[in-house]
């Protein structure tokens, strides 16, 4: 583990404290979630640019007219 000094204006960190006692962890556990959570989205939105990149918008439109053009089950309608 390493340590990282952050400061916070007060009523930001009035909130913080506010919103991990009301989850009943402390505010470091608090900040090190958003800070997890974060990186996972942005590593989510660069992952998917990086799949995006790769389609083939001619290839898309080749399989999905193979698709047969029936009518839902009952079941499956909207």
């Amino acid at each position: 583990m390493s340590a990282l000094s952050l400061r916070l204006p007060k009523s930001l960190h009035a909130q913080l404290k506010e919103l991990a006692q009301e989850e009943g962890i402390s505010v470091n556990q608090f900040v090190m979630l958003a800070v997890a959570e974060k990186v996972a989205s942005i590593s989510t939105i660069e992952y998917l640019e990086k799949r995006a990149s790769r389609g083939n918008r001619e290839k898309l439109l080749e399989i999905l007219n193979k698709v047969r053009d029936d009518e839902p089950e009952p079941f499956d309608r909207l």
